[in-house]
């Protein structure tokens, strides 16, 4: 099933035809949402790299260890991630969808958002941010970039006229790095310790 990309779409994310003569956006304008994204990213890596590390924020009764809770959270929210990728897809046409899909793409993301914040805060207050290895480097980087690009994409989603194709490379960057994140962290965690909770 094919769609036309000025059409409004199924989920309620209308897409404004472009009007002959009219004035497209000045690019300028989303130097805001890169401005805040990164502002976000920085911020978080230099308060997790200041700040002294408590070694355990949180844990949850059933569970072996922090880490176990952090994995399997991090596993859920990459598991909302990835339904909201398809839901995505069946919002824009790419696959066919009940008439629902916007709301289960706008849900899912929330629930993603709110099973990563724990493990973000955890990350954050009791490890900092850490570069004492690849992996860890990697992780500690990525992480604090994910929530600049989420923010980025919050903002983008108040946007009028946004070209095409940017929400859906914005979501799909915020996508891709959370999957690195989780490869790097909870993967590495099952990988290593086993599979347990």
């Amino acid at each position: 099933m094919s769609v036309d990309p000025n059409a409004p779409t199924q989920g309620g994310f209308p897409v404004p035809p472009h009007v002959s003569g009219e004035r497209r956006p000045h690019p300028a304008r989303y130097l805001v949402p890169a401005l805040v994204a990164a502002a976000v990213a920085v911020a978080l890596g230099a308060y997790g790299k200041v700040h002294d590390p408590e070694g355990t924020a949180f844990n949850l009764v059933g569970f072996s260890s922090t880490s176990a809770v952090k994995s399997w959270l991090g596993t859920t929210a990459l598991g909302f991630a990835l339904l909201q990728v398809v839901s995505a897809a069946m919002v824009y046409g790419k696959l066919p969808g009940p008439s629902w899909s916007g709301a289960l793409h706008r849900w899912s993301g929330r629930i993603a958002f709110l099973v990563a914040v724990p493990v973000a805060v955890h990350c954050l207050y009791a490890l900092g941010y850490q570069t004492y290895s690849t992996r860890v480097m990697w992780h500690s980087f990525l992480g604090c970039f994910f929530f600049g690009a989420f923010s980025a994409k919050m903002l983008l989603l108040r946007s009028e006229r946004l070209p095409g194709r940017l929400l859906p490379v914005v979501g799909g960057l915020v996508f891709a790095v959370l999957t690195v994140v989780w490869l790097t962290s909870a993967l590495w965690f099952f990988r290593t310790v086993g599979v347990t909770t």
